[in-house]
């Protein structure tokens, strides 16, 4: 059963006594359109006179309408234009890169928008945003219990043929574009070796010094293996499925005192997929100084690394709860070799609470992640030192940043606990 978000429809069967048995819908419904519609144009319209012709530096003496995604199918298969050279987000004629998962290009600002979005997950842990445009009002979920991946109806609509989404919708179980056997469906075809694709595309458009790593087939996804430091992140992985609850301890190594640790130990160990290391919690004593823990967790990540020429995907995050000085924080930046984002707890118009997170799992670097003025997370620091402990801690608040490792790692339930 696919889950649904607001915005977001589930595929459940509409009407059970449809007579149409679902293997024969389906395969209606990836023939490639026979007709395409020549758009009515609006003789009142402007029309830009500035297009440049596919392979030609010259000017068009003809007028043509403004680039729109309602067109592509017509450009393609009525004016033979190459789907490489336009945007199948957005229709735009002016491709800055190729899409990484589908054949077509990509603009500059879908490209941007697809760079912020792809990783973002919604508290029911299914992608936040279409996987084509990385946008999209209402969403249909791929049903397939291992896929996490939306389409919106427009994109559909538009590449796959019109009145595809209502079909689709009324199906009593969709698997989506990159979990078909089969490649095309009508002008949308998944990019051979598609995951290589996306991850080159990440490491040459991204801004993210951190190399991103390859996401891996389903059939070939392990449990992870949790190295966490100074705070237990046990519950909250096992809330989102990625422990079990009985065998999950065996995977997840928790240390609150590393003084007396040393790589044959960690070696001995691991090996480890993800680790998390944390500041203590306000109002807990002790009697470490905070760049204490910045350093002890910088020490043991190094022996955790797997090695340069290893493709095993590696993972880690650290969180400041407000205690690192600002002195501190640069100097984690430097070691770390990324700039942190602020998580926020919001209630209304109120920071209740806040961390600084520097980690390289996909999208924690998000815009969505945004950074709140300094001197606001200096008042919060403050203000937190004389009240109650914030309703979330760093653990929880953190939560659903491990969610694209399911990207990565096999994961046990499939369905996120309401404590979510």
């Amino acid at each position: 059963m696919a889950h649904s978000s607001p915005g977001t429809l589930s595929l459940e069967t509409l009407d059970s006594s449809d007579p149409e048995p679902a293997g024969q819908l389906e395969e209606e419904l990836w023939q490639p359109p026979c007709e395409i519609p020549v758009p009515l144009l609006d003789p009142e319209a402007e029309c830009s006179m500035d297009i440049i012709l596919v392979d030609s530096s010259e000017l068009s003496s003809s007028p043509s309408p403004e680039p729109h995604r309602d067109l592509i199918a017509y450009e393609v298969q009525v004016n033979q234009r190459a789907i490489e050279d336009m945007c199948i987000c957005c229709g735009s004629f002016q491709v800055h890169t190729k899409h990484p998962l589908f054949e077509g290009g990509m603009c500059a600002p879908c490209k941007d928008k697809f760079l912020d979005c792809l990783f973002l997950y919604d508290d029911d842990g299914y992608q936040s945003y279409c996987s084509i445009c990385c946008a999209g009002e209402t969403l249909l979920i791929c049903e397939n219990p291992d896929c996490t991946r939306c389409y919106c109806f427009e994109c559909v609509d538009t590449l796959v043929g019109p009145g595809t989404s209502g079909k689709v919708q009324a199906m009593s179980y969709w698997v989506c574009f990159l979990c078909l056997p089969f490649p095309r469906s009508g002008l949308l075809q998944r990019r051979r070796k598609w995951r290589g694709q996306l991850k080159a595309f990440y490491d040459q458009q991204s801004e993210c010094p951190l190399e991103m790593y390859k996401t891996v087939p389903v059939w070939k996804r392990e449990p992870v293996r949790v190295l966490s430091l100074f705070g237990d992140i046990r519950k909250e992985l096992m809330n989102l499925g990625f422990l079990e609850n009985v065998s999950g301890s065996e995977r997840l190594r928790y240390l609150d005192d590393v003084t007396n640790i040393v790589r044959k130990d960690v070696e001995e160990w691991g090996p480890f997929d993800l680790v998390y290391g944390c500041m203590p919690p306000l109002g807990q004593a002790c009697d470490r100084p905070p760049g204490w823990f910045l350093f002890q967790f910088h020490r043991i990540l190094q022996y955790a690394r797997p090695q340069p020429s290893s493709l095993q995907p590696f993972f880690w995050m650290f969180v400041d709860n407000l205690v690192l000085t600002e002195n501190d924080r640069a100097i984690a930046t430097r070691f770390l070799e990324i700039e942190p984002v602020t998580i926020q707890d919001v209630c209304g118009r109120a920071i209740r609470n806040a961390v600084y997170v520097w980690s390289n799992i996909p999208a924690v670097r998000s815009r969505h992640s945004a950074l709140v003025p300094q001197e606001e997370v200096s008042l919060l620091a403050q203000d937190r030192q004389k009240a109650k402990p914030p309703t979330l801690g760093p653990a929880k608040l953190v939560k659903n940043c491990f969610l694209p490792l399911r990207e990565y790692f096999k994961y046990f339930s499939t369905e996120l606990t309401s404590s979510l």
